[in-house]
C-alpha cells in the first residue's frame, strides 16, 4: 500500500504543484504516546452512512510508536493489540474512565531482515483461550503462527496464496467460528470491474496442512479488502478502502457483511453493505479491523488507520463503534452489492 500510495503523490507532484485468558504481553504503561479525542458530525449525520452502526468515540494517536498499523485483534475487555506492517506491536488499554495505557515492541519473527517485505504484517487473529496468534505476512504470502509474546512458532507460504503479487497478498484474515481460516486478497482480480477478490478457505490451522478451497469474495466496486472479522453469530465483516485521490490523500471506506453459509462452490460469496466511512468524519487509511462483544448484546468493531509512515499526509486514527447484531443486513446469495 504505502508503494503505491508514494508513486500516486510522485505523479501528482507531477501533474500539481503543490478475552479468556490474559496475554502474556507487557501490561500496558505510559511512554509517550498520546490519544486525542477528534470531534464527531452530529449523530443523525453519522446515522445516514454508518446505518445500524453507531460510532462511540474517535482518537488520534500521535508519537514515536504511532504509525504504521495494519492488523488490529482483541485481548481482553477493553484491550487491544494492533501490529504494524514494519514488524512492530502496540498493547492498548483503552478503558473508559481509565488512564490510557499502552506497551511497544517487535514481532519476534524469525527472520533476521529488517526489509519491509520481510517483516509486513498485514492481518492477524488471535485465539481468545490459548492466546496464539496468526499472522497474514503480505510480501512474502505467508502465514505465521505465534506464541501469546509474538514470538514466531511456525510459518507456510501456501500454493495457493503463491501468486498474489508483493503489494496485493493477504491483507484480510479471520477464523470462522467452526474453525476454518478465511485469506482475502488485497486488490481486486482484473477482468471482474473491480469486484472480485481471490479468496483461499482453510478447512483447519493453514500450519497443519489443512486443506485449502479457492474461492472469490464480490465486494464493493473498486475497493481493496484490508481486514475481515467474524462475529459472534458466525457471520463476517470485512473492511473495504479505496484511496481517492492522492494528494491531499483522500480515502473512502466500507464495512460489508458476508455469510460463510453463503458460500456456494462455483459461486462468487457476495456481501451486502453495512456503512459507509465518509470524508466528512475523522477518517484515513483504515486497514485493522477487530470485534468483540460488547454491553447489553452489542458488539463492538474497533477500527485502525495505517499511517504508511507518512505523518505530514496521514494520520493514525482509532475507532469504537458499536451494533445491535439483529439491525445488520441479512445476507442473499441471490443479491449482489453494487
Amino acid at each position: 500500500m504505502r508503494a503505491r500510495i508514494a508513486s500516486l503523490i510522485l505523479l501528482a507532484g507531477l501533474l500539481v504543484p503543490i478475552w479468556v485468558r490474559s496475554p502474556q504481553l507487557p501490561e500496558p504503561e505510559g511512554n509517550g504516546l498520546a490519544l486525542a479525542r477528534q470531534r464527531l458530525p452530529d449523530r443523525d449525520r453519522l446515522a445516514r452512512d454508518l446505518g445500524p452502526l453507531r460510532l462511540e468515540g474517535a482518537w488520534q494517536l500521535t508519537g514515536a510508536s504511532a504509525g504504521g498499523y495494519s492488523a488490529l485483534v482483541p485481548i481482553g475487555d477493553d484491550q487491544l493489540l494492533a501490529i504494524s506492517d514494519g514488524g512492530m506491536w502496540l498493547h492498548l488499554s483503552m478503558r473508559a474512565g481509565a488512564p490510557f495505557l499502552h506497551a511497544y515492541g517487535k514481532v519476534g519473527l524469525a527472520t533476521r531482515s529488517n526489509e519491509k517485505e520481510d517483516r509486513d504484517v498485514e492481518s492477524a487473529f488471535r485465539d481468545p483461550r490459548s492466546g496464539t496468534i496468526w499472522l497474514g505476512m503480505e510480501g512474502v504470502n505467508a502465514i505465521v503462527r505465534t506464541d501469546t509474546q509474538l514470538r514466531e512458532e511456525k510459518r507456510v507460504q501456501p500454493a495457493t496464496m503463491r501468486d498474489w503479487d508483493v503489494n496485493s497478498g493477504p491483507e484480510a484474515m479471520t477464523r470462522l467460528r467452526d474453525g476454518r481460516f478465511l485469506v482475502l486478497r488485497e486488490t481486486p482480480m482484473s477482468g471482474t470491474g473491480g469486484r472480485l477478490h481471490e479468496a483461499v478457505l482453510f478447512e483447519g490451522d493453514p500450519l497443519e496442512g489443512a486443506k485449502a478451497q479457492l474461492l472469490q469474495f464480490a465486494g464493493p466496486r473498486n475497493f481493496s479488502a484490508v481486514d475481515a472479522a467474524t462475529l459472534p453469530d458466525g457471520r463476517v465483516l470485512v473492511l473495504m478502502r479505496r484511496l481517492v485521490w492522492p494528494a491531499p490523500l483522500t480515502f473512502a471506506g466500507r464495512i460489508v457483511i458476508a455469510d460463510p453459509r453463503d458460500i456456494v462452490p462455483g459461486r462468487a460469496w457476495t456481501s451486502q453493505e453495512v456503512a459507509v466511512l465518509a470524508s466528512d468524519m475523522p477518517l484515513d487509511n483504515f486497514e485493522g479491523m477487530a470485534v468483540r462483544e460488547g454491553a447489553q448484546g452489542r458488539v463492538e468493531i474497533w477500527l485502525i488507520s495505517d499511517d504508511n509512515f507518512m505523518r505530514h499526509w496521514q494520520r493514525t486514527l482509532l475507532w469504537k463503534l458499536s451494533v445491535d447484531p439483529a439491525q445488520l443486513p441479512r445476507t442473499d446469495v441471490t443479491k449482489h452489492i453494487r
